[in-house]
C-alpha cells in the first residue's frame, strides 16, 4: 500500500480505474484510497482475480506492468 501513496501523483484523477488484486482484500483497500485523493471513477472488482476466474469469462493473454504507469 506504500506503493500507491508514493506514486499516487502518477495517477490522473480524471481518468476510470478498474482495481483487483489476488482476492479482493488489497484492491478494497487501494479503491477507498483513490477515492479520498479524489479519484472518482474507480471500481474494486469485489472478490479480485479469484471471483474473475470463477466467473469462467473469456480472459485475455495481457500481463500487467508492475508499475503504475
Amino acid at each position: 500500500m506504500d506503493f500507491i501513496h508514493t506514486n499516487f501523483a502518477k495517477i490522473d484523477p480524471k481518468k476510470e480505474y478498474f482495481l483487483h488484486c489476488k482476492t479482493g482484500y488489497r484492491s478494497l483497500i487501494a479503491s477507498s484510497i483513490f477515492k479520498a485523493n479524489g479519484v472518482k471513477k474507480v471500481t474494486d472488482i469485489r472478490g479480485g482475480y479469484e471471483a474473475i476466474i470463477e466467473t469462467k469469462a473469456a480472459l485475455s493473454a495481457f500481463v500487467c506492468p508492475t508499475t503504475i504507469l
